[in-house]
């Protein structure tokens, strides 16, 4: 890992260790904003991480992103980060301003050919917190448009996932809007597909340390629960998974790094991180019993993270159903060639 990665990494410890508690998150599903937390992820300018240095960033990479995704996802921290990091970077590569401030994404809506926005954004993250949403259209003139679209005076519908994170639906009607063509060959569903691909690598990280220290901890017939084998094959496949996705995350950030087309690399992450969450949970919760589902207990606080992230951009099927249709597409003598590529 580069100098710049371990600095990152340490600096996003420290102030999610700090700011991100148990408390932090249950305060902020029973609606409290946790303004001390985004302050310091703001001040330290890691909301802008791959924002170029023109626009206050630091120019970092999808690699240098997952990170920050991977820490998001096991603190389960209650704030539009990796939304943030995401949107921004999007404006920054399509030369459009860059504001302070919760960003969002958006999906289903349309650029009307008088450059204003209409359509239903369904399920928009943290859309009430939000300052501006960022989209990737297809304008009438055929190309991907980057839409900067602010979000104050629209018709906001509050909504929730199994989380109890905001996942609002956001209503426009000829909107007024910014935008500018958009050279990347890949669309939102894609870049939120990897963004979805980080956080739960790092939830799974979570589930896999958590897991590991209740069953050397949790005493049954006078010795740990982890000294018996049935237990240690339930944590070995839970450590394998957790190793899978921290792998294929890695590689399809590094992929996005070197090209604005990766698409088959997202699609196998998003596939195989869907597999290893449904292995992964069951597994953790198994273990911890009854008192990993207490409001009480953090083990929750992740999983039902996990849970949502994946339906989100794309499940694991669909992506698995697009893969195959590239596979059939291109034919059988080009199979091999494809993995082997890559």
């Amino acid at each position: 890992m580069s100098e710049f990665r371990n600095l990152l990494g340490e600096t996003i410890e420290r102030l999610l260790a700090d700011h991100a508690t148990k408390e932090t998150v249950q305060g902020a599903e029973e609606g409290t904003w946790p303004e001390g937390l985004w302050s310091a992820l703001e001040e330290n300018g890691l909301t802008r991480l791959m924002a170029s240095e023109a626009q206050g960033g630091a120019g970092g990479s999808w690699g240098d992103a997952l990170v920050l995704l991977r820490a998001q996802g096991r603190y389960a921290a209650p704030v539009p980060l990796a939304e943030t990091i995401v949107a921004a970077w999007l404006l920054s590569e399509a030369g459009l301003d860059v504001p302070d401030g919760p960003l969002t994404l958006l999906t289903g809506v349309t650029l009307n050919d008088d450059g204003t926005l209409s359509g239903i954004a369904p399920h928009v993250p943290w859309g009430r917190k939000a300052t501006l949403g960022v989209a990737v259209v297809e304008g009438s003139d055929g190309k991907r448009h980057t839409v900067s679209a602010p979000l104050a005076g629209v018709t906001i519908t509050e909504e929730e996932n199994i989380a109890r994170e905001p996942r609002d639906t956001i209503s426009f009607d000829g909107h007024a809007v910014t935008s500018a063509p958009c050279d990347l060959t890949e669309g939102l569903e894609t870049w939120g597909a990897l963004m979805r691909v980080g956080l739960m690598a790092g939830g799974l990280d979570y589930l896999l340390t958590q897991s590991v220290d209740y069953a050397n901890d949790r005493k049954q017939f006078g010795r740990p629960i982890g000294k018996f084998q049935a237990v240690q094959q339930q944590l070995a496949v839970l450590a394998t998974q957790a190793a899978a996705a921290g792998a294929i995350a890695a590689h399809a950030c590094e992929r996005a790094g070197e090209t604005d087309d990766p698409g088959f690399e997202v699609a196998v992450a998003k596939t195989r991180i869907d597999e290893a969450v449904n292995l992964s949970t069951s597994i953790s919760h198994q273990v911890h019993g009854a008192i990993g589902f207490t409001y009480e207990h953090g083990l929750h606080l992740v999983t039902r993270r996990l849970w949502s992230w994946r339906a989100e951009y794309g499940s694991g099927r669909s992506w698995a159903a697009r893969l195959g249709r590239q596979a059939i597409e291109r034919g059988a003598d080009a199979l091999w060639a494809d993995v082997t590529a890559r």
